[in-house]
């Protein structure tokens, strides 16, 4: 199987690069770059190489560098910002800031002819987010694309096989993006498109009845796509040694505690076990304002629920999750920055009571999560169910979390919801639901003075939620939720709908 190496620089869309790349059938995987060696890469065999962007300049004493010998490897390399700019640096060249020259979002970019941009038309819309830009270029580098603002928006030494673009072709802003990640892969690496989710099954069963043979395994069930067909998955490799914990910590969308227990327990036929622990979360939650301590106490408390529900069990060997790639990344991966702690990642105590931890789905973005799913017959009802994060409601409500705000919103959340199904749009729209805030406000309902919570609408049209765009809902449906959450529920004034995109903002409300 040919490989792709994804040699990360500290990029926020490191893991999005990698996605498209498999988006092409091509397998890539993400190394830190101070943790492997140009001879590591060189016996592994890969057969082209990505450096991703970062937040730093290639002159700063802090900036993550790498050895310039990875330029003669023979490997096809492409630099994109941040690696672009290293790029040019290891091979010689001059790097300058635009001072007040910088590019961030969409930009016109115009393009030369060349094997990278096959099939593009000579001007096209990029996304730029860079203030640093390539000055001189090194000997042997051509320029190949530029925008108003950036005279070397793309440059290549073909000989070498060595390109890079200071814009990002892996986000969906750039419009011909996926082409040029494309050309890469097989105009300029020769790669085989022979990475399938049929394989990954496959491989994953073989490899978990090996090493989970007579191990006792608990998995954290959540009820949402990822932990659901990491459940089906395991359960497929080891059968009745696999126990799934569903915890219900009071943070759960409307009726979704009793939804979980009937699809897991009765329909796939799965040694399940529901606890009820809403008092134990909610008294940990009190006075906590801060959605990052909010993760954090939910993470460690996640684990001490599985710890007490393991004794119970007798010995248990083996914690399963249904962690996969982007909560690896906004959790903080190799150089990147913690953009937000996941419960099952950057949550987690320092000591658990499990001789290992296994993720069986790390690897992978949610569609592909969801190609898995479907390869496993899991229904499609439930493999294309509604993202919901791990932490659950308790990022949805800003501020402190009480039993009143998680009532209030989960019927605002409900009622929206509703309205979507109702207009059937739910095709139309990748994520949705509604969020508390914490800031009220002055209302006239009947004559009478109110003063209530505002509530927020979000909806997001995504293929990979590491970017996303604010969907366009229509007026009169946005309008229907808005009545109804006013009218339905007390203690809300004010409804008002998101129409922030992905960046800057992230997909839920924190």
């Amino acid at each position: 199987m040919d490989k792709v190496l994804v040699l990360d620089f500290g990029g926020q869309y490191n893991q999005l690069i990698a996605r498209r790349v498999r988006a092409e059938h091509v397998y890539a995987e993400i190394k830190p770059c101070g943790r492997i060696t140009p001879e590591e890469i060189k016996a592994i065999g890969y057969k082209g190489i990505i450096f991703t962007g970062g937040p730093n300049s290639v002159y700063a004493e802090a900036s993550p560098h790498y050895d310039p010998a990875v330029l003669d490897l023979g490997i096809p390399i492409l630099g994109i910002c941040y690696g672009d700019q290293l790029l040019a640096h290891l091979a010689g060249g001059e790097i300058a800031s635009a001072a007040n020259a910088s590019e961030y979002g969409k930009t016109t970019v115009f393009t030369t002819d060349n094997v990278l941009f096959e099939g593009l038309p000579s001007e096209s819309v990029c996304w730029m987010s860079h203030t640093d830009y390539v000055k001189t270029l090194p000997i042997g580098f051509v320029t190949i694309a530029h925008t108003a603002k950036c005279p070397c928006a793309a440059m290549c030494d073909e000989s070498r096989k060595l390109y890079g673009v200071q814009f990002h072709p892996e986000v969906t802003h750039t419009v011909y993006g996926r082409q040029i990640i494309r050309n890469f892969l097989f105009g300029v690496c020769g790669c085989n498109p022979d990475w399938k989710m049929d394989n990954f099954v496959e491989a994953s069963v073989r490899k978990y009845q090996a090493s989970l043979a007579g191990k006792k395994v608990l998995l954290a069930l959540s009820g949402g796509v990822d932990s659901s067909v990491a459940a089906v998955l395991l359960h497929r490799a080891i059968g009745d040694n696999l126990t799934c914990v569903f915890v219900d910590h009071g943070l759960l969308r409307k009726d979704e505690g009793d939804f979980v227990e009937n699809t897991f327990g009765k329909q796939f036929g799965i040694h399940l076990i529901r606890i009820n622990a809403e008092d134990r979360f909610l008294s940990r939650l009190q006075g906590v304002t801060e959605p990052e301590q909010k993760r954090k106490i939910i993470g460690e408390e996640f684990i001490r629920v599985f710890e007490d529900v393991a004794k119970q069990l007798g010995k248990v060997d083996v914690l399963a999750q249904g962690t996969i790639y982007p909560d690896v990344i906004e959790s903080g991966k190799g150089d990147s920055a913690v953009i937000k702690s996941h419960h099952n990642v950057g949550g987690l105590p320092d000591v658990i009571a499990f001789d290992e931890i296994v993720e069986p789905l790390r690897e992978l973005f949610k569609d592909e999560v969801r190609e898995v799913g479907t390869q496993l017959g899991i229904p499609q009802e439930l493999v294309w169910r509604q993202p919901f994060p791990g932490p659950g409601l308790a990022v949805r409500v800003i501020g402190e979390v009480t039993r009143e705000k998680l009532e209030i919103l989960r019927e605002a959340d409900a009622i929206f919801r509703e309205e979507i199904a109702n207009a059937r749009l739910e095709g139309s729209t990748n994520q949705y639901f509604a969020v508390l805030t914490d800031l009220r406000s002055v209302g006239v309902m009947g004559d009478a003075r109110t003063y209530g919570y505002t509530a927020a609408l979000r909806a997001v049209t995504t293929d990979d939620f590491m970017t996303a765009e604010w969907t366009r809902l229509p007026y009169d449906v946005l309008e229907k939720a808005s009545i109804r959450i006013t009218n339905e529920i007390k203690g809300i004034s004010r409804v008002v709908y998101d129409i922030t995109s992905k960046p800057p903002a992230t997909v839920e409300w924190e």
